[in-house]
């Protein structure tokens, strides 16, 4: 087992070190966005809690542009090459089952539509995603390989 660095809410970490796990644990709504550069080994992880900052917030990776940005400048900054970044992503769960509320609570759904359009507008492709569903996930991210994985509440971990 490796070193494991807990990515929380609204964090954005970056490792080059082999030995190290970078994992965020529970995404229910939260998305869990890894970038990889293979050839560096630099891996990154942002735990993204909300689709988009309001007006009077601060700017933070809690909110997916941001996140996804900074992730993004942390991995270029410690010697990944943009254009060979992998990047996948997990989470994005509707926790709220009650069909009568609004879409707009669905924040989950909000979370990756806000994902896809920010990895679009920066050209970025998303190798591999595992989001929706009702149900939390915990993903992890191994330096060492750039292999990250996903796993459901109640099942087992697997590839992503």
């Amino acid at each position: 087992m490796g070193n494991v660095i807990s990515v929380g809410l609204g964090e954005c970490k970056v490792s080059r070190s082999p030995d190290d796990e970078l994992v965020a644990y529970g995404l229910g709504s939260c998305l869990g966005i890894g970038m990889y550069d293979p050839v560096t080994h630099v891996a990154g992880m942002v735990h993204a809690v909300l689709p988009e900052l309001n007006h009077n917030e601060v700017p933070s990776p809690k909110y997916v542009e941001i996140g996804i940005n900074t992730l993004l400048d942390e991995m270029v900054r410690n010697g990944a090459v943009r254009s060979r970044i992998i990047t996948r992503m997990a989470g994005g769960a509707n926790m709220l089952l009650n069909g009568s509320l609004t879409q707009s609570f669905n924040i989950g759904e909000r979370n990756a539509t806000a994902a896809h359009q920010v990895f679009q507008k920066l050209n970025i492709r998303l190798s591999a995603e595992e989001v929706g569903g009702n149900i939390g996930r915990t993903v992890r991210l191994y330096v060492s390989q750039g292999r990250m994985t996903v796993r459901v509440v109640g099942g087992k971990e697997h590839d992503l």
